[in-house]
């Protein structure tokens, strides 16, 4: 029996204080890039989302590279989601008395990548049992 090596790692990033609609922004524009081109997409884009989102790709390819001990160039950003955190509610104060309601938003960032020359060999191996179905073709 074949043992499967791990071939995703994940970063998750909590209570990170910016909208989720901002940060999705930025995550649907990455999804499904190499590590290089992901670098090179968030470095060069102009939103404030970029930063967090670009800490936790290189929190990702660490634990790559420590967890499975994978290249940085064989990694894929196979699934990067955001989902809204918490609402941290402040009141501001106001002449005569009164207050305003401050709403902050907060997201979760999860970043999953998946080492995609370990993925090909698993690929070939599960190719190779196919073959032998005992199935024939007949053609008439």
């Amino acid at each position: 029996m074949l043992k499967k090596k791990k071939t995703e790692v994940y970063a998750l990033g909590e209570h990170i204080s910016m909208s989720a609609d901002k940060a999705r922004r930025v995550i649907d524009q990455i999804r499904g890039c190499s590590y290089e081109e992901t670098l090179m997409i968030l470095e060069l884009m102009p939103y404030r989302a970029c930063y967090p989102i670009l800490k936790l790709v290189y929190s990702t390819a660490t634990n790559a590279s420590y967890n499975m001990g994978s290249s940085e160039t064989n990694l894929v950003i196979s699934k990067a989601e955001v989902n809204e955190g918490t609402t941290v509610k402040k009141l501001k104060p106001r002449s005569r008395g009164r207050s305003f309601p401050i709403k902050r938003s907060t997201c979760h960032i999860t970043i999953v990548m998946k080492d995609i020359s370990l993925d090909d060999e698993y690929g070939e191996m599960s190719s190779l049992k196919k073959k032998g179905d005992g199935k024939k073709n007949l053609q008439i």
